[in-house]
Order: C-alpha cells, then sequence, then structure tokens
C-alpha cells in the first residue's frame, strides 16, 4: 500500500528471500539496505513496493489466509512523539472501520522482543497503485471512471463522517485503487473524532486541497473541509492538474478567488475583527 509521498518500486522488482530468526518465528529480510522483520507466517520471498518519508512497503502472503497483504514498516516509530501520535491514532481509528471505501488494517506485527520494540510493522490489505500515479499517467480516464471514483469516495466518506471522524487530509495520493477500479481511502495519520477538544490546532491537510476556512485559521470547522478537498480532487481527475496548485498560502487563497469570487460577509463571520 504505497501511500503520500511514497516512492513506489516496480511492479517486477527481484523478490527478496529472507533468514529464518527467533526459533523460526520471525524472518529477517535487507530490503534498501534497512532490516525489514516479520512473522514468518508472511511467507517468503516478499516484494518491495514503496518507500518514502513515512518507511518502506513490502507486498507478502499470509500463509494463514493465502491472501496477498501490503507490510508497511515505521522505523524507529517512537523516536518522534508527532509521528508516534499520528500512527497510534491511524491503528486506533482504521481497527473499528469496516468498509470496503475504507484502507483496512489486517494485523499490527508483534516485536520478537519488547526489549527492541522500536520499529512498528502494520500490515494492511494490498492495493496496486493510487489515484495522484494514475492522474500523472497515460492511462485514460472516461466518464464514467471519474463518476466511479468520485461515488466510492463520497460513499467511504460517508461512512467516516458518520462514525464522527473527519479525515483531514484527502488528496489523490491517499486514495488506493486496484485493478478493477476499487478505491478505499487511507492514510487516517491526521484524522480526528470531532469530540477531541484539541483537534482544531494542529496543521492538516496538504495545501492544494484544504478549505478557505482553514487558510484563515478558522478555530472551528466541520465535515465540509472534507467535502472541499474531494471537489479538488475531481477538478484534478477531470483536468488531469491540481485544482488549485498554490505556491503558499496566500497565492492559495489568490486561486480560490480566481475562480469561485469573493465570499460575502456572512461567509467570514468566523474572522476576527
Amino acid at each position: 500500500m504505497a501511500t503520500k509521498e511514497s516512492s513506489s518500486a516496480s511492479p517486477n522488482e527481484t523478490k527478496i528471500k529472507g533468514v529464518l530468526t527467533h526459533g523460526g518465528r520471525y524472518v529477517q529480510y535487507n530490503v534498501y539496505g534497512n532490516l525489514f522483520e516479520v512473522s514468518s507466517k508472511y511467507v517468503p520471498p516478499i516484494r518491495p513496493i514503496g518507500r518514502g518519508a513515512y518507511g518502506i512497503v513490502c507486498a507478502a502472503v499470509n500463509s494463514d489466509t493465502h491472501e496477498e497483504v501490503a507490510i508497511k514498516k515505521i522505523g524507529n516509530a517512537f523516536d518522534n512523539r508527532i509521528d508516534a501520535k499520528r500512527t497510534l491514532r491511524e491503528i486506533k481509528l482504521l481497527r473499528h472501520m469496516d468498509h470496503e471505501n475504507v484502507i483496512a488494517i489486517k494485523d499490527i506485527i508483534r516485536p520478537p522482543k519488547k526489549e527492541t520494540f522500536n520499529d512498528v510493522y502494520i500490515v494492511y490489505e494490498l492495493m496496486d497503485t493510487d489515484l495522484h500515479q494514475i492522474i500523472r499517467s497515460d492511462q485514460q480516464l472516461t466518464d464514467d471512471h471519474c463518476q466511479y471514483f468520485l461515488y466510492q469516495l463520497l460513499r467511504g466518506l460517508k461512512y467516516v463522517h458518520s462514525a464522527n471522524v473527519l479525515h483531514r487530509d484527502l488528496k489523490p495520493s491517499n486514495l488506493l485503487l486496484n485493478s478493477n477500479c476499487d478505491l478505499k481511502i487511507g492514510d487516517f495519520g491526521l484524522a480526528r473524532t470531532t469530540s477531541e477538544a484539541d483537534f482544531m490546532t494542529e496543521y492538516v491537510v496538504t495545501r492544494w486541497y484544504r478549505a478557505p476556512e482553514l487558510l484563515l485559521n478558522c478555530s472551528e470547522y466541520t465535515a465540509a473541509i472534507d467535502i472541499w478537498s474531494v471537489g479538488c480532487i475531481l477538478g484534478e481527475i477531470m483536468t488531469r492538474e491540481p485544482l488549485f496548485p498554490g505556491k503558499d498560502y496566500v497565492h492559495q487563497l489568490r486561486l480560490i478567488l480566481e475562480l469561485i469570487g469573493s465570499p460575502d460577509d456572512a461567509s467570514l463571520g468566523f474572522l476576527e475583527r
């Protein structure tokens, strides 16, 4: 499951053989020069499919279910408090969600020893690519494609919002796809429940998909910020270019105003005078 800021590897990349450790309970691999150690039920060989700031992702097969999965390694997961909270938040939320348009966590691989618990391995269902890669490719997208992607995105988002959760980081690279054009919303690291008292204070949403109220530092916002992101994504699917590719937040606001005009006073009521 290649997510945001990932650098996907070729699907045909050489599979990597591993070495059994800890009495055969785990297998160690050398992936891009990094240790990758997982439960032996994920049968070797594994196949690297992505890497980025978040870590490394490999495809494997669960020998118990014969299901292909994606295993994401988050190295030194507890060194940075913000990153650790983001990882924990995604795990906590996705473990309680069950919808065909939301990515599923299949397993959390326990470390061989508690004393050396530094890395987190999360097992997801395996997807082929993400919407960002499709938009940037030469793949033709028909009206049927656009409608089907939008339908699935809104369907999944309706489920997320019904659980009183705001995703807060919707963008093409967080929308995962397979060869059947099935779409799943991924990367819940910035998501929040609407009951959290401090959830309005953190940086949210990549700039190009950020709603005006966030650009203007609104202290309170609603699920509408996710719907704005959906509109930006739809525009990008149809034109194959970002709708509002702002260079900074002032430029971002200027691009929005040039397209949709200036808001009325009632819409700006949240701003402090």
